[in-house]
């Protein structure tokens, strides 16, 4: 792609001089647009939340009713480490950091690229697929829309995110807790970016508004932990309870210290209140995850 896009960059040394914060490892291209870290502890987690996902939405991947005979290419947003079904069409990933695997199918190309910086593609889509950009976003209206304009008609986008807000349904989850406070001042140092951190709710709105039709929306509740009776539940709070207590640093230090201006020790002081709030089983915390897809018009 880059003999002719304007904004997807090279994996030149530039791209790859990671710059080190807080005493983990961040992202160099476009710094800042992404809070969290992008180190091999963090790679991990995501590998782990891709897990949860697949889990925890009864093991799909995605749920855009695409007939792979008629893919030709597919746009991933935000793609991560990589790792998911890739169809035999033309795949392009693209991601502010270069941490996808080297060995790809030849049908596969990874990109680092900023997916609000404008689109430039010479080609149009099939399907575009965005998950997981939490506190990632200034923009989604606009994001949106780009997916519907870079789309063949007939084609799909599917948009699936979190709605981090911790709820419990038997009210064992207070606003004294812990975990509450901490969940409050991650989500107010995010809007002082002016990044959204619970989009899951609010992509229906934006999808229709773009101009798709049949438009579908599912909302899956994820368990913090294995405190859940039934079994499947059981499960999936077993994932989400280990991809949390090792993301737990990770989701605090970007935000709460070089946004909000706190210490380490406060940071530190928080994180361990909260690490004993979820791994206390009368503590019945659950959030939502979202997925959401729909067709530009023939």
């Amino acid at each position: 792609m880059k003999h002719y896009s304007r904004f997807t960059e090279s994996l030149s040394s530039s791209i790859v001089d990671y710059p080190f914060a807080h005493g983990r490892r961040y992202h160099k291209f476009r710094s800042g647009a992404y809070p969290f870290p992008n180190d091999e502890l963090e790679l991990s987690r995501l590998d782990m939340a891709h897990e949860l996902i697949v889990v925890g939405t009864g093991g799909k991947h995605y749920f855009a009713p695409v007939e792979h005979d008629k893919l030709h290419r597919i746009l991933d947003l935000g793609t991560g480490t990589g790792i998911y079904e890739i169809p035999s069409a033309q795949v392009i990933g693209n991601d502010l950091s270069p941490i996808q695997p080297t060995w790809v199918p030849p049908n596969v190309k990874f990109e680092v690229d900023d997916i609000e910086s404008p689109w430039v593609y010479p080609e149009k889509f099939d399907w575009i697929f965005c998950r997981y950009v939490t506190a990632c976003i200034l923009d989604w209206p606009k994001l949106v829309a780009n997916a519907f304009e870079n789309l063949n008609p007939g084609g799909y986008a599917e948009f699936q995110d979190f709605n981090l807000n911790f709820y419990s349904e038997d009210g064992s989850l207070t606003p004294s807790h812990t975990t509450k406070q901490w969940l409050d001042a991650l989500i107010q140092a995010s809007k002082l970016t002016g990044r959204e951190m619970n989009p899951g709710p609010l992509l229906e709105g934006w999808i229709r508004d773009a101009g798709f039709t049949n438009v579908h929306h599912q909302r899956f509740k994820f368990p913090l932990g294995p405190w859940p009776k039934d079994d499947r539940y059981k499960e999936i709070g077993l994932y989400n309870l280990a991809q949390f207590e090792q993301g737990l640093e990770g989701f605090s230090l970007g935000l709460l210290v070089g946004v909000l201006g706190w210490t380490r020790q406060e940071v530190d002081q928080i994180i361990a209140g909260v690490r004993r709030e979820v791994r206390n089983p009368a503590l019945h915390m659950q959030f939502d995850y979202h997925v959401v897809y729909g067709q530009k018009p023939e």
